[in-house]
């Protein structure tokens, strides 16, 4: 059985690596030449010559960057056409035939091939939770070094906070290469929904104790003073703004650099803790977090569909292979391939427009293609 063993793993992690590298170079040609058209110009998007500009050695650390989430996107896919190719290659050689008659039942067969898919569960979910958000973090840095900030749209990002006594909402304009926050507007309402203060910074940055640094901006002071009673009846309330400038203002707060980095950021590139601590911040102050919520279960399931790629690679071993006929079936591996991750983001999106459950949305398709690959194995498999 250890011969087995190595024999088909051996056979199946080479074609996967394969496919793999193939797959990476592709997207690594691709970026790269995406990235052409902002070579030679500075932050300001003019054409320059000085050390400031966005030069070649820059576009590949940046498309190099992007390998880590390209690779976790088609870890599933690549385990599927490799292992197709080698069971197809298998029947097609009469290999597998050999190895039917050494004693290598289906049920086994199977396990073999869960075990290695295990295996992969494993690297896809290292990749997609520790090494592809650390990697696109940094590539977005980079390239607002040369290409300006990060933000998205005219108005920035908006978050919200709950506090003992008093809620605030916060608007960022935008991330600078140096993970400063510029255009920062905190608004603090009390506990009667009046609006208390509004503190306006150029830049903002992130304190070790909980906090926020704001330099170099204004504080504006709403405050109401009753009116004293007089003998025609109650006098009136007078409203007070003060408005002072500020060099330095430390806000406490929980909201922290990855909450601010995935309402600026692709919330799919964040960590599954990150992405879990930030649905409990939309939570607890009342916002929708549907959408982060199915990307938190789509990050959950997602490395799990390495098992359901083995199982439907897993008939192909069974098939009788004309002359030559390997390819078509190969073929078919990268559509399936291709369909399901196509599935698995428009079922994020329909999830989040329909308002399903989000571990359904994020689930449908792994469980679509599950009973596909279960209904391959019995019919192909076990009645033959």
């Amino acid at each position: 059985m250890k011969t087995i063993r190595r024999l088909i793993y051996g056979e199946v992690l080479a074609s996967i690596a394969f496919v793999a590298v193939g797959f990476l170079a592709l997207f690594f040609f691709f970026d790269l030449v995406d990235e052409l058209q902002y070579l030679g110009k500075n932050a300001a998007g003019v054409v320059s010559s000085d050390e400031n500009t966005y030069q070649i050695r820059h576009a590949l650390l940046y498309v190099a960057l992007l390998i880590p989430s390209h690779l976790y996107e088609l870890v599933p896919i690549s385990v599927l056409i490799g292992t197709i190719f080698v069971m197809a290659r298998l029947a097609q050689s009469s290999e597998y035939t050999i190895l039917r008659t050494s004693g290598l039942e289906p049920w086994r067969a199977l396990r073999l091939l869960l075990t290695l898919g295990a295996i992969f569960v494993v690297i896809c979910f290292a990749i997609g939770d520790y090494v592809a958000p650390a990697a696109d973090r940094a590539a977005q840095l980079l390239k607002a070094r040369y290409q300006g900030r990060i933000t998205i749209g005219q108005t920035g990002a908006w978050l919200k906070e709950k506090q003992a006594y008093n809620s605030y909402v916060v608007n960022v304009g935008a991330l600078s290469a140096d993970n400063e926050m510029q255009a920062v507007r905190v608004f603090e309402f009390d506990n009667k929904g009046l609006l208390v203060s509004i503190t306006r910074s150029a830049i903002a940055r992130f304190a070790t104790d909980d906090s926020w640094q704001l330099e170099n901006g204004t504080r504006t002071e709403f405050t109401v003073q009753p009116g004293q009673a007089s003998s025609s009846g109650a006098g009136r309330d007078t409203a007070k703004i003060s408005i002072n400038k500020i060099a330095q203002f430390r806000w406490p707060t929980g909201i922290s650099a990855e909450m601010v980095s995935v309402a600026v950021l692709k919330p799919e590139r964040m960590s599954t803790i990150d992405l879990f601590a930030y649905i409990r911040h939309l939570n607890a102050n009342g916002q929708t977090a549907q959408r982060y919520e199915i990307e938190f279960w789509k990050k959950v399931f997602y490395p799990l569909s390495c098992l359901v790629m083995v199982v439907l690679a897993l008939p192909f071993a069974y098939l009788h292979f004309r002359s030559g006929g390997i390819a078509g079936y190969v073929f078919g591996g990268v559509m399936i391939g291709i369909s399901f991750f196509l599935l698995n983001n428009v079922f994020g999106y329909i999830g989040n427009l329909q308002n399903w459950q989000p571990w359904l949305a994020a689930a449908a398709p792994g469980l679509l293609y599950t009973a596909i690959s279960l209904g391959a194995f019995g019919w192909l498999v076990l009645r033959r």
